[in-house]
């Protein structure tokens, strides 16, 4: 028994001294990392200290110690950033679908602004700005070596003023000035249209108003045409959405699949990540759907596109997306002001994070310039026919209703024709729908029960 006991007492002994071996350098080490923090933090002190007393012009202490945190956060990546109460209380504002300014999404990259999306039928959308654009000069001043909120503050003001723009675009030799005049911005989350048998539904931004709008524009539509039965597809129109809530992405993407996964989001620690899952229903009720994005489709519009690409519910046509693929926490700070911080990544159902790499289309369709159509093109869609010689046989095979039935399909075509001029993409997103109509219900159910 004593044997046994001395054993004991010698384990316990022994596990003590390589605890002690093992804890005390891991101790030492989290004590120096602890004091050279507190080091670096009196380091910030002193030098807050000697500007506020020596800098050569009275600074303001407030505006100084904004300007630190908000130099903190950009370090870490081009979303996170300071608020001041100003810029928090516009933010609130913006999520609501009415604000001030240009009408653009934009983040930085090479120490110069760059847009993301210009916003439907915003001051910058009607001056022509594109996704991709550089904004190097505001007003002749540059916005080299600004942090983006800087920039974007040069780019405020009065309703109603001017702002020039310099732009750097790809493809122009030179850069060029814009002028923009400066308008209240009213967002409308969806607009909705009918092409023929194709109800097309336009997503700009998903502010807290995107899932009902979309839905009662949806159900509008598809009423118009006579039914579910009338409608051969649904087109999802993403291209230049900046992106917005993830919530209501995730009631977007919802709202035509039946089951499964949406996205989750992943964060520094595993008990931080979230996933969110479809509920039973589809508005579209199993009808095809084609996703339209292009490089200015950021964010939310990002995760709607991959969740029913994932899903196989649609076919994605158009251009490489943006590629944010990082969610930032707005977190409310004392004062009024706020941090936006990135918190997490988040992932398609697959499990693919697109940060920095963007949603490839199933379907890549470059987006032509806008142009007229040609003379030739005009001669040869007006062109004289058999029907227009003098003395020409008439056609005897057709009632008065089959020829009425030709001459509205004939006058489907030529606006189709005109669409591709003026929407290239859109078009091509419609003849798709109209191609899978054209193979019958069958193979639509077929591919409805494939989706989901």
């Amino acid at each position: 028994m004593k044997k046994f006991i001395l054993a004991t007492i010698t384990g316990v002994m022994f596990g003590t001294v390589v605890t002690t071996q093992i804890a005390g350098p891991l101790l030492a080490q989290e004590a120096q990392r602890k004091a050279s923090v507190y080091e670096q933090l009196d380091l910030f002190g002193d030098i807050f200290e000697r500007i506020r007393s020596q800098y050569v012009e009275e600074v303001d202490e407030g505006e100084l110690i904004e300007a630190a945190i908000n130099g903190m956060l950009t370090s870490l990546d081009p979303h996170s950033s300071y608020l001041s109460p100003d810029d928090a209380a516009d933010m609130r504002v913006q999520t609501r679908g009415e604000f001030g300014g240009l009408g653009i999404e934009v983040t930085q990259e090479e120490g110069f602004v760059k847009v993301v999306s210009p916003i439907d039928g915003t001051p910058a959308d009607d001056a022509g700005l594109e996704a991709g654009d550089f904004i190097t000069h505001v007003d002749g001043e540059s916005v080299l070596g600004l942090t983006l909120d800087e920039a974007v503050d040069m780019m405020r003001g009065p309703v109603g003023s001017e702002i020039i723009v310099t732009i750097v675009r790809e493809g122009e030799a030179e850069p060029f000035d814009v002028s923009i005049i400066r308008d209240t911005i009213k967002l409308t989350a969806v607009r909705s249209r009918i092409e023929g048998e194709t109800v097309v539904l336009r997503v700009t931004t998903f502010s807290d108003q995107t899932f009902p709008t979309l839905r009662d524009q949806l159900n509008e539509r598809v009423a118009e045409l006579g039914g579910m039965e009338k409608v051969n597809g649904f087109v999802l129109d993403l291209r230049n959405n900046p992106g917005g809530l993830l919530t209501q992405a995730v009631r977007v993407s919802d709202a035509f699949l039946e089951s499964g996964e949406i996205v989750s989001t992943r964060g520094r620690e595993p008990q931080d990540g979230d996933r969110f899952n479809a509920e039973p229903g589809d508005l579209a009720e199993g009808k095809p759907i084609v996703v339209l994005i292009n490089g200015g489709s950021a964010s939310a519009s990002e995760i709607v596109a991959g969740a029913l690409q994932d899903h196989r519910r649609a076919i994605v046509v158009g251009t490489k997306s943006f590629g944010k693929g990082s969610v930032q926490t707005v977190m409310p700070l004392r004062g009024e002001g706020a941090m936006r911080l990135t918190t997490a990544r988040y992932y398609t159902p697959s499990g693919r994070s697109i940060q920095a790499l963007g949603v490839s289309p199933d379907i890549i369709v470059e987006q032509p310039p806008r142009r007229e159509a040609t003379e030739e093109e005009e001669a040869q869609r007006n062109g004289r026919s058999e029907a227009d010689l003098r003395g020409s046989l008439s056609n005897d095979s057709l009632t008065e209703d089959e020829r009425r039935q030709i001459e509205e399909e004939r006058a489907e075509a030529e606006k189709a024709a005109d669409l591709r001029l003026e929407d290239y993409q859109l078009a091509y997103a419609i003849d798709i729908l109209k191609g899978l109509s054209a193979l019958g219900p069958e193979y639509a159910a077929a591919l409805a029960r494939r989706a989901n």
